[in-house]
């Protein structure tokens, strides 16, 4: 028999995103049903790496980032746990004099915007870096950023949304989606449909065939990042660690594994994603040669995940141009998990007031509606 149920709002996708706007959609008073297709939290938003970093986010993208910030800083009032998250600092190492000139550069774009960086290059990096290797030349220090545990965090939103009193409803892959002129209904074609006046697409690499339903459309793709934990090693790094210009990027838990990233894996067929044997070598060469206290230690897992891309690298948070009451909120090229819970966040201060607190406007669907920006998607998940 086919359940029935009806709320205010339904959210497709129950990734970091999906489950924070449950739970602050319950906190503004509406009632709210949750459908994800596999189990929450466990797609993109439970297999990254768990950088929580706000430096090097665009200009456009800080007002979300520093919001998200305030959150992790509380995130057990919010979560019930604190999703193992240190607040660490995050350096991104330069690798060449360009690279070193790229960071200064960023660092006096962002000065005004809420963002404390600290640039350091040679003898007194070397003094304070003596861990990193000699590929690295300098970087640029922001104490304020940090890491978690993106298994412990992401499924965590998603309980507190459900003890908050939302339904979550896990296994319920949506297939079925209609306008009925005054909401929506959805549902998985057999065991649930859902009567709503809202509804918010989070579904992450999927979202597109969510949102062509009603005519929207971008140019996303899915892209499979590839990542690895070693054993415990010798406590080596303190902080989280990226590179200008991408390539590798690595934390150290408190256990002593590290958890690197920076190749890319290949998709699998549905939520599903493996590491290439290219992309092990290439990151594990990447490892040995940033970090030498690494050179010989043993890699216990390799893995990848799914990931929505846009090539402007700037996520879509947007009302739908088309259907009102249908938002939009996928593509966020890695910065998922650290905005994510100010992205629920906003989607329901949108939701409950019709107005978000940041401008929306860099995130707008509607900016792909142009030939910079075919919309013939390559690669992307239906």
């Amino acid at each position: 028999m086919t359940e029935r149920l009806s709320a205010d709002v339904a959210i497709i996708g129950g990734g970091i995103v999906g489950s924070s706007a449950a739970l602050f959609l319950r906190r503004l008073g509406l009632s709210v049903v949750l459908l994800e297709r596999g189990l929450c939290g466990a797609a993109a938003s439970g297999v990254n790496y768990g950088g929580v970093r706000v430096q090097g986010r665009p200009v456009s993208q800080l007002p979300l980032a520093l919001r998200a910030r305030r959150i992790w800083e509380n995130l057990r009032q919010h979560i019930g746990i604190d999703g193992e998250y240190v607040r660490s600092g995050h350096l991104k190492l330069a690798r060449s004099p360009a690279d070193m000139a790229a960071l200064e550069a960023y660092a006096e774009t962002v000065r005004g915007h809420g963002l404390a960086l600290e640039l350091v290059s040679g003898e007194a990096f070397r003094r304070d870096n003596p861990w990193v290797g000699d590929q690295a030349v300098g970087g640029s220090f922001c104490a304020e950023d940090g890491h978690a545990n993106p298994r412990l965090v992401s499924p965590a939103f998603a309980r507190a949304a459900q003890a908050a009193g939302a339904r979550v409803i896990e296994h319920c892959a949506v297939t079925e989606i209609a306008h009925t002129g005054s909401g929506f209904a959805v549902g998985d074609g057999g065991t649930v449909e859902v009567r709503v006046t809202t509804l918010l697409n989070c579904a992450g690499a999927w979202s597109l065939a969510v949102a062509e339903r009603f005519g929207d459309t971008a140019p996303l793709t899915a892209i499979h990042p590839g990542m690895c934990v070693t054993e415990p090693v010798p406590r080596f790094i303190d902080v989280n660690v990226g590179v200008e210009g991408g390539g590798i990027y690595g934390r150290q838990t408190a256990r002593g594994n590290c958890v690197m990233g920076g190749s890319r894996g290949a998709a699998s067929g549905g939520l599903y994603a493996a590491p290439t044997a290219k992309a092990i070598g290439e990151l594990c060469q990447r490892m040995g040669d940033l970090f030498p206290a690494l050179a010989h230690a043993h890699v216990i897992r390799f893995w990848s995940g799914v990931e929505g891309s846009l090539p402007d690298h700037q996520p879509i948070i947007s009302p739908s141009p088309r259907v009102p009451n249908l938002v939009h909120a996928f593509g966020f090229c890695g910065a998922g998990f650290q905005t994510g819970p100010a992205v629920g966040e906003l989607l329901a201060e949108l939701v409950h007031r019709g107005q978000a607190p940041i401008d929306l406007d860099p995130f707008a669907l509607t900016r792909f509606a142009s030939p910079a920006f075919p919309t013939t998607p390559q690669g992307a998940l239906t």
